[in-house]
């Protein structure tokens, strides 16, 4: 096909051809072409893409070479942009690379609580849905719904814009639909701390429960570690000759290593578990993984213990109150509980470095005493 510099002159001076029609390609911009027809009719084309779609812009004279010239490029920027443009990926496809993602990247609990939360509130309204395609009020209609659970809501909330957030990233879409949405309203910080009563039913019906769950309320309520932190102990994890546990800072919240001392009746309660595998606490279905279910195993518990409206973090307020109660240094009940702000927040962290361990073995004992005392009370004092 023949090549040349088209301006208005060539193609005025432009002849038909003996038969059927010839294009002359425009040597200034690719693809652009003024097709020349037997009986002598002149129309502007343009070829683009892989699989070289021909697209007719007009007929000359109707349209000036300058103005198909122009539309032409138009054409072709706009197919430029669009082979840029966002993938046309649904809600569903788009959270399924994410939480893959999301287990490579982040500790099991947090990854097990994006696929929670996507999955029960976001997917069955948005799954069919182009990413693109969904707007502010599709997610306030959900966020709304979750309202009279505030906690729930606000975790839903966070995890959209987290995800979408990192679709973005990706190149997945253009926008975040929850970007500029007012947040739910903050709920109120939990200050629950269990009676003496309380706490010693817990603890009995965690006695007559058994393992899995029985051992793990019984290792809360004397530790004060956090329920993940628990659920995940590994037995390679336990020096039992220096009776300490040590937490790697792939579990643990701040992501430090924490060692802390334990006592008798943590003894006693470890000692009662058999050993299964890797973890204390196996999960049901595959005991390569720690144990899961939490919500089950606490709606089947409360059955059984009648104290009211009470959560296994509140076990670890209750020890953190009851240490200030026996007199233990706040910086003891810290280290104790793994907390890098407070006592050893900013600089202090960085230049404090004593470990604490007898103080902390200290307090566990007393912790212990004090337990023990309350579950040798008669059953109507307690």
């Amino acid at each position: 096909m023949p090549k040349i510099r088209l301006n208005d002159i060539v193609v005025n001076a432009l002849k038909p051809p003996p038969k059927g029609q010839v294009t002359y390609w425009d040597a200034t911009l690719p693809s652009f072409g003024l097709r020349v027809s037997q009986g002598g009719t002149k129309t502007f084309v343009l070829v683009y893409g892989e699989s070289r779609a021909r697209k007719t812009i007009g007929r000359y004279p109707i349209i000036s070479l300058s103005n198909a010239r122009s539309e032409a490029k138009r054409i072709l920027a706009t197919l430029t942009l669009g082979a840029h443009a966002a993938p046309t990926v649904t809600f569903a496809e788009g959270l399924a690379t994410f939480l893959a993602n999301t287990e490579k990247r982040n500790k099991p609990r947090t990854a097990k609580d994006y696929r929670r939360l996507l999955h029960r509130h976001f997917l069955p309204t948005l799954g069919k849905k182009k990413l693109g395609d969904i707007t502010p009020h599709d997610i306030t209609r959900i966020i709304d719904d979750l309202l009279a659970t505030p906690s729930e809501c606000a975790h839903a909330f966070a995890a959209i814009k987290i995800f979408f957030r990192w679709a973005i990233r990706r190149h997945l879409t253009k926008t975040n639909p929850a970007d500029g949405l007012q947040g739910p309203p903050k709920s109120a910080s939990r200050e629950r701390v269990l009676t003496d009563a309380e706490l010693r039913q817990v603890l009995v019906h965690a006695r007559q429960k058994g393992f899995p769950f029985g051992h793990v309320l019984q290792l809360l309520i004397l530790t004060g570690q956090r329920r993940s932190e628990i659920g995940s102990l590994e037995w390679n994890w336990i020096d039992t000759d220096t009776r300490t546990i040590t937490l790697p800072a792939s579990v643990t919240k701040n992501r430090r290593e924490h060692a802390f001392p334990y006592g008798d009746m943590v003894a006693a309660t470890l000692n009662g578990i058999d050993r299964r595998g890797r973890f204390l606490f196996p999960g049901s279905k595959d005991a390569d993984l720690p144990i899961t279910g939490w919500s089950n195993f606490k709606a089947a518990f409360d059955k059984k213990c009648k104290v009211e409206s009470w959560t296994l973090h509140d076990l670890r307020r209750t020890f953190a109150t009851n240490l200030a109660a026996l007199g233990v240094r706040l910086e003891v009940t810290e280290k104790l509980l793994n907390h890098v702000s407070g006592s050893f927040g900013g600089i202090v962290g960085v230049y404090q470095r004593h470990g604490f361990q007898e103080e902390m073995r200290a307090a566990v004992l007393a912790w212990e005493a004090r337990i023990t005392t309350l579950l040798d009370q008669p059953h109507d004092r307690a």
